[in-house]
């Protein structure tokens, strides 16, 4: 049985927005598709009628510095993503979650628009632009938007995109500046279960010995991207020092609601997970705010 019927392959952004609204029956974007032609295969999404292709928009595979930020395009392949210089200088949580998403097979097609489009709890790079302060472009035929990136999501695998009439265009994200850095960090099991046990990004300015500024990401910590606020509020201004970092955990405990996976972990082993993440993330971007 043919999973689709139709392929479109549109070369602008309103000939793929005027498809997504014109054509009957079920339509879906693709970009890399290493997520939805899975969900296709194995049963998760019926059959599609028509799928457009959106790969060869321009304004969706640039990677670049603007308006004062940098914007990664919802369809730049996670490799390039990966090798860019400026990923690494501005957004290095981003590089780390690039890097530990599939193999070099998957991360050759698969963006990080798809990624976030999946709207999974602890999808790598939603929990690292959570961290990082991502803002989402969003195009439909009456215009475009701006928002938060945690916006996006409703909860597992649901996003707050209208399917039949809004494409995710890419992504901002503040530039580095010094005495900033961010990191990202996850825990697999080895039987090649996809989902992460738990993972985890930060990013933090330092001013002298205190940290300035912070925000934590962690998943799945609940439905969707959890912010860790009641963490990060009790961070800021506070030296970095054992006691603090004990005083971190405790917030953190207060604050997620972790629960048991039949294939993953218990919600038990998660808590004391999240807390050793925690201080790893924490010292390891510290370290790094120091030498930049």
């Amino acid at each position: 049985m043919s999973l689709w019927k139709n392929y479109l392959l549109p070369q602008s952004l309103t000939d793929a927005l005027q498809a997504l609204i014109g054509i009957p029956g079920t339509v879906r974007l693709i970009a890399g598709g290493t997520d939805l032609l899975l969900d296709l295969q194995q049963g998760r999404q019926g059959p599609v009628d028509t799928l457009i292709d959106i790969s060869r928009i321009p304004e969706l595979i640039c990677l670049d510095l603007r308006e004062g930020g940098l914007f990664i395009g919802a369809g730049v392949p996670l490799d390039e993503i990966i090798a860019s210089p400026l990923i690494r200088q501005h957004t290095f949580a981003i590089y780390e979650a690039c890097e530990l998403i599939g193999g070099p097979q998957v991360r050759n097609t698969a963006t990080l628009g798809g990624n976030v489009a999946h709207a999974l709890p602890a999808g790598d790079g939603s929990i690292a632009l959570l961290a990082l302060g991502a803002s989402v472009e969003i195009a439909t035929l009456r215009g475009r938007q701006f928002v938060p990136v945690e916006k996006l999501f409703l909860g597992p695998g649901k996003s707050t995109l209208e399917e039949k009439a809004e494409i995710i265009v890419g992504f901002y994200l503040p530039l580095s500046h010094n005495g900033e850095a961010s990191v990202f960090r996850r825990v697999m099991r080895p039987q090649g279960v996809a989902l992460p046990v738990l993972n985890m990004a930060i990013w933090l300015r330092r001013e002298r010995s205190r940290i300035a500024d912070i925000r934590i990401a962690v998943g799945p910590a609940g439905p969707k991207p959890f912010r860790a606020r009641v963490t990060e509020d009790g961070l800021r201004g506070q030296l970095l020092n054992s006691q603090t970092l004990e005083m971190a955990k405790n917030w953190l405990s207060s604050e997620t609601r972790f629960r048991t996976s039949p294939h993953r972990a218990s919600s038990a082993y998660r808590l004391v997970l999240s807390q050793s993440l925690l201080e790893d993330s924490l010292m390891a971007a510290w370290e790094q705010a120091e030498t930049t």
